[in-house]
C-alpha cells in the first residue's frame, strides 16, 4: 500500500521549504525591529475557546474546524486560527500586568476543513502579531506599516491597503438594524449562507464570495456613515497617522473580516497579481476579545495570513531568484586514499563554511558536477595525506594549493576581496 498525505496537505520538501525559511527569517527580523516577541502556544486547544472567541456565526466556527473527544470525552478543537490561543495565554499567565503593551507574534500552523485550492490548505501555516494593552490609534498605524513593511522586506512593494470600520457595540447594533431594513425587500436573492448571516450578523453578509450577492449588497449602507464619534474620531486618527507615514490606503466600506470578534479598525493588503482572491494578509482591532475569554477589559489589535498565499506572491514577483542557497565548499575526494582525510577535512571547513562533499565513491568528473549543480562557489579537491589541495573557486578561474591547516584562511580570505 502506497501512503500519500491526507488531502488538502502538503509536503514542503527541500526544493522550496528554503523560501519558507526566508519568509520566517524576514517575518522575524521585522517584528523584532518593530517590538514583537515570541509566543508558542498548543497546536489544539478547548473547543469553547474558539466557539467564544471567534464567533459561531463565523464559517470557522459552523463549518471548518478540526473537533475531537480526547479519552476523557473533553471537546478539543485543532487551532483553526492564532489570535484565541494568543489571548487566552495573554489571560492564563496575567501578561497584561504594567503599563507596558504586550506585543507579540507566531509563526505557526493552522487547521481548517474546507476546500482545497490554489494556495489554501487544511492544514496552513500562518504569521502574525498580537498588539494588547493599548486602545491608541497608533499601534493600529503600527501593525499596518508592519505589514507593509513585511512585504516589501521579501520584495514585494506594490501593495495596497484597504482600510474599513467595523464599529463598536455602541454604533453597530443601529447599524445592524439599518441594513436588515435596507436589505429586507431582496433577502430572498441572497445565499441561503447570507440569508442566515442577516439574522445574526448582517455585516458578515460583505465578506461573502458569491459574485451575485456581492452585486445585491451595492449601494447598502456604509458603515463608515453610522459610526459614534468614538469610532468616526478613532478611524480618522488611524488614517492621519497613515498619512504621516506614508503607508498608502484606500477606503473600503463593504470590507468585511470573517471572525466576530473585532471592532473599530479593519484592514487588508492586497497584492494585485494574485488574482480574485488576492488579499495577502488582514487583521483589524478586537477591544472585546480578552474580557469575552476571561479577562480584563484589555484593548488589542493583531493581523495575520497565510503563508501559502505569500509564497505564491513571492514566486509570482520572481523575489526568489533562480536557485536555493548553495553550499560555500564542495569537498572533492581526489585520485589518493583520502577518505578518512576528507572527513576531517570537512569537519575543520564546517566551523566557517557551508560544507558538501562526496560519501559515494564517484569519480573526480561526477564529482564536480555535482559541485556545480549544487551552485557551490569553491571546491576543494584533496588528492591524499600529505599532498597539496587545489583551492577553485567557479566561474573565476582562480585556483590555489594550500594545506590542510592553511585552507579556510585562504577560502575565508578570497571570499572578503
Amino acid at each position: 500500500m502506497k501512503y500519500k498525505a491526507p488531502r488538502g496537505t502538503q509536503d514542503v520538501l527541500p526544493v522550496e521549504s528554503w523560501k519558507w525559511q526566508r519568509v520566517e527569517s524576514v517575518f522575524r527580523e521585522t517584528a523584532a525591529r518593530f517590538g514583537y516577541e515570541e509566543i508558542r502556544t498548543p497546536v489544539f486547544e478547548e473547543t469553547e475557546l474558539f466557539a467564544r472567541g471567534i464567533g459561531d456565526t463565523t464559517d470557522i466556527v459552523s463549518k471548518e474546524m478540526y473537533t475531537f473527544e480526547d479519552r476523557k470525552g473533553r471537546s478539543l478543537t485543532l487551532r483553526p486560527e492564532g489570535t484565541a490561543s494568543v489571548v487566552r495565554a495573554f489571560v492564563q499567565h496575567g501578561m497584561g500586568r504594567g503599563a507596558r503593551v504586550t506585543k507579540l507574534r507566531y509563526f505557526c500552523p493552522m487547521f481548517r476543513y474546507e476546500r482545497p485550492q490554489a494556495g489554501r490548505y487544511r492544514q496552513f501555516w500562518q504569521w502574525g502579531l498580537e498588539a494588547l494593552g493599548s486602545s491608541n490609534p497608533a499601534i493600529d498605524a503600527e501593525i499596518i506599516h508592519f505589514s507593509v513593511s513585511f512585504f516589501a522586506g521579501l520584495g514585494i512593494r506594490n501593495t495596497g491597503a484597504k482600510l474599513n470600520s467595523a464599529g463598536c457595540p455602541t454604533c453597530t447594533p443601529d447599524y445592524n438594524e439599518l441594513l436588515r431594513r435596507e436589505l429586507a425587500p431582496k433577502l430572498g436573492e441572497f445565499c441561503q449562507d447570507c440569508q442566515t448571516r442577516y439574522e445574526r450578523n448582517p455585516r458578515r453578509m460583505f465578506d461573502c464570495k458569491n459574485p451575485h450577492c456581492q452585486e445585491l449588497l451595492d449601494g447598502a449602507p456604509s458603515i463608515l456613515d453610522a459610526l459614534c464619534d468614538e469610532c468616526r474620531d478613532h478611524f480618522a486618527a488611524v488614517r492621519a497617522h497613515l498619512d504621516a507615514i506614508g503607508v498608502p490606503y484606500t477606503l473600503d466600506p463593504k470590507m468585511a473580516r470573517g471572525l466576530d470578534y473585532y471592532t473599530k479598525t479593519i484592514f487588508e493588503i492586497h497584492y494585485e497579481k494574485l488574482g480574485a482572491q488576492n488579499a495577502l494578509c488582514g487583521g483589524g482591532r478586537y477591544d472585546g476579545l480578552v474580557e469575552e475569554l476571561g479577562g480584563a477589559s484589555t484593548p488589542a489589535c493583531g493581523v495575520s495570513s497565510g503563508v501559502e498565499r505569500l509564497v505564491m506572491a513571492l514566486e509570482e514577483e520572481g523575489a526568489f531568484g533562480e536557485n536555493a542557497p548553495a553550499p560555500d565548499v564542495y569537498l572533492v575526494a581526489g585520485e589518493g586514499d583520502c577518505a578518512s582525510s576528507n572527513v576531517e577535512l570537512a569537519a575543520r571547513l564546517r566551523e566557517r563554511f557551508a560544507v558538501e562533499m562526496d560519501y559515494q565513491g564517484r569519480s573526480l568528473n561526477k564529482q564536480m558536477q555535482e559541485a556545480g549543480k549544487l551552485g557551490a562557489r569553491f571546491v576543494v579537491v584533496n588528492n591524499g595525506p600529505g599532498g597539496p589541495l587545489r583551492v577553485r573557486e567557479s566561474g573565476a578561474g582562480w585556483e590555489v594549493e594550500a594545506t590542510l591547516e592553511s585552507v579556510a584562511d585562504v577560502i575565508a580570505a578570497r571570499m572578503a576581496e
